[in-house]
């Protein structure tokens, strides 16, 4: 049962980091996402971001191999790198900042 657990943990971990990686690179996104997100590599940071706090999360908190108490500390920090990642995600579908407009003139008819 630890090994399922593990393989299947591995497999959604990379499958993560690797949208992150053709986010960044790329500007590739999953079709379910491509309306959504505005701004792909911002995105995608933001994946890579959940995948390391995910991998540090899982692999060093309850699948250690040691058992769960193994270390308190980084499970906690590798939970709060996932949320700061689904942070950045969430703001990738927001516009950035637009640059402000040049200045106009006027021409005055005489």
């Amino acid at each position: 049962m630890y090994g399922a657990l593990v393989g299947t943990m591995v497999v959604c971990v990379t499958v993560m980091a690797a949208l992150g990686i053709a986010a960044v690179t790329r500007e590739w996104m999953p079709p379910l996402r491509r309306r959504s997100v505005l701004r792909p590599r911002l995105w995608g940071i933001g994946a890579l971001m959940s995948a390391l706090g995910l991998s540090l999360f899982v692999f060093l908190g309850p699948l250690a191999p040691g058992g769960p108490a193994v270390n308190f500390f980084i499970p906690l920090v590798g939970m709060a790198v996932n949320l700061a990642g689904l942070g950045v995600q969430s703001l990738a579908r927001r516009p950035g900042r637009t640059p402000p407009l040049p200045p106009t003139t006027t021409t005055t008819a005489s």
